[in-house]
């Protein structure tokens, strides 16, 4: 292709808004170009690279019987509601009515809609599993839409959904798809790794995530050193061995604290260090409001308490809730002489004696609270995230962190949406029963943007060559030269039968040429200049800059010698 036939806009600044290593990249290199917040054209170079990568997809898919389909985007609010997440979703969902005020969403995901796809066909366990895939563009009203393409409104996934007759069926396809997303995500060039993760509002109980290693990273993997282990922080357990204080039990305090409503102010106040207090926090878990004890320097993970009782619906009191039950405001909270509602404590809050803790009066705190004796503890449990450096379950070493990107997500779903909406077979002594479900998504256009954060430098973009845009970028550097103009064009049309070539045919100065190429990023670069009457060329490494002067009879072994180097 020749570079001034093709749209490729750019640019030597970016907006200010574009913090990401990715946006301000895909930005200057011409890749995208925004519409509105959290939603982008993409250009030609980006749509060639998001080519590649569904084709990669597609051909992980089709290893693993995965068969392609095409579902709507714009979706009934009634089987949303048969699903019971037309109201559990929230507010990312995109709802919109039709003419005939009809409500309808665009799809965020497509579980629904595939369930309600097979529920009528496949009624029988002579036809499972199946597994049915779909590239597509997915919606979701992303409050703070940042980071260009990896957070967005708008956004390329592919999700695939299977189904089967038996839970070990199930168990085996979430293994074929587990190992495919490893060699998707390999044959990309991403550093990766899959960890534990929690399913969210897709539902299910067993989960992997696949994140890409990268300091812009919104999650936080939690992993090992010394084993395998690896795990979003939400789903991290804290290992938990006793280690009681054999202090003596004081006498209850009540102190005046004015103006403390932080541990970390209590502990200044008091002059002790903050894992001395206890924060006592007021959670609605459906219908009910509990109390919930961690030490001060440790924080509620909403994941686990999610998971601890069994529910969705868990959410912070307010002020107002909390001044109705307790008669005072949250920095003056505490368990003593609570019986109104039930408390639940971390297991490391049984660690210690003497407590400092809020007094449900204002501007005071209790010190030396204690268990038992001055409140009841319902229950203990993991209800917070792991500290760096804390000890993983199962003697699997200490807890290190890294920041990832998530690309990828593979759910077992079982029957959650099955049961709701009717979708059964007859098994093989003629018994209904509700078809067994996987899910499993790659964020394509999200690839695309972690690609780039791991893969740049400086200058711009260092494509792995499985995705790059073209394979090969040709450059005139001053075609208005006839030796520079017809040595190129003779090379244009030579190498375009053996590479994907992008030519630089602009009437553009040297450096501008030598910008675009850094910021564009092609694998390797032919460069035709002054030396183009004796037929030499010079051929240099994106990814290394290593480069040699070349006569062009032995252009073809030299360039296939730099091109199979790159990764």
């Amino acid at each position: 292709m020749k570079q001034s036939k093709i749209f490729i806009p750019t640019l030597r600044e970016v907006p200010a808004e574009a913090e990401s290593i990715s946006h301000k990249l895909l930005l200057k290199s011409g890749m995208i170009k925004q519409n509105a917040r959290g939603i982008y054209s993409y250009l030609p170079t980006a749509k060639r690279v998001l080519n590649k990568i569904e084709q990669i997809v597609r051909e992980e898919m089709e290893v693993i019987d995965g068969v392609e389909v095409l579902m709507p985007v714009l979706q009934q609010a009634e089987l949303w509601k048969e699903s019971g997440r037309w109201d559990a979703y929230g507010p990312e969902l995109m709802r919109l009515q039709d003419r005939n005020k009809r409500d309808f969403s665009l799809g965020p995901t497509h579980e629904e809609v595939v369930t309600s796809l097979v529920r009528d066909e496949l009624k029988s366990y002579k036809r499972l599993p199946i597994t049915l895939f779909q590239i597509q563009t997915k919606f979701r009203d992303e409050q703070r839409p940042r980071f260009g393409l990896l957070r967005g409104r708008e956004f390329i996934m592919k999700d695939a959904y299977s189904f089967h007759a038996d839970e070990s069926s199930l168990d085996e396809t979430y293994h074929d798809m587990y190992n495919a997303y490893h060699k998707i995500f390999t044959r990309v060039g991403l550093n990766f790794r899959p960890v534990l993760a929690d399913s969210g509002a897709i539902g299910g109980d067993h989960t992997h995530e696949f994140m890409a290693l990268a300091e812009i990273g919104e999650d936080t993997i939690v992993y090992s050193e010394t084993s395998d282990f690896a795990a979003n922080i939400e789903k991290a357990e804290v290992a938990y061995t006793p280690n009681h204080e054999h202090t003596s039990l004081k006498d209850l305090e009540k102190i005046e604290t004015p103006n403390v409503t932080t541990a970390q102010a209590l502990a200044d106040f008091l002059n002790v260090t903050v894992d001395k207090i206890i924060k006592s926090m007021i959670i609605k878990v459906e219908d009910e409001y509990v109390m919930i004890l961690i030490r001060g320097h440790h924080e509620v993970n909403d994941v686990k308490l999610k998971s601890y009782f069994k529910t969705e619906n868990i959410e912070m009191a307010n002020d107002n809730e909390i001044e109705n039950i307790l008669n005072a405001k949250p920095g003056s909270l505490g368990p003593v002489n609570v019986d109104q509602i039930k408390i639940y404590a971390d297991n490391f809050v049984q660690d210690i004696n003497n407590l400092a803790v809020g007094a449900n009066d204002n501007g005071f705190h209790y010190l030396n609270a204690n268990v038992d004796r001055d409140f009841k503890i319902e229950a203990y449990g993991d209800f917070r995230f792991i500290l760096e450096g804390e000890a993983l379950p199962d003697n699997l070493g200490k807890a290190k962190f890294a920041e990832g990107i998530e690309v990828g997500q593979v759910f077992k779903l079982g029957t959650k949406y099955s049961e709701s909406m009717n979708a059964t077979f007859l098994d093989e002594q003629g018994k209904a029963k509700p078809l067994i479900m996987g899910c499993y998504g790659v964020g394509i256009s999200r690839t695309l943007a972690a690609v780039i954060e791991q893969h740049h430098d400086d200058k711009g973009i260092i494509w792995p060559k499985a995705i790059s845009p073209y394979e090969v970028h040709l450059i005139a550097i001053n075609p208005k030269k006839d030796d520079q103009k017809e040595l190129a064009e003779q090379l244009y049309s030579q190498l375009k039968n053996q590479y994907d070539v992008l030519y630089d045919d602009r009437k553009e100065s040297a450096g501008v040429k030598f910008n675009d190429a850094d910021l564009i990023g092609l694998p390797v670069r032919v460069m035709v200049g002054k030396k183009a009457a004796e037929g030499i060329v010079e051929v240099k490494r994106r990814d290394n800059s290593e480069s040699q002067e070349v006569h062009i009879d032995e252009l073809n072994d030299v360039l296939s010698s730099f091109y199979n180097a790159v990764k």
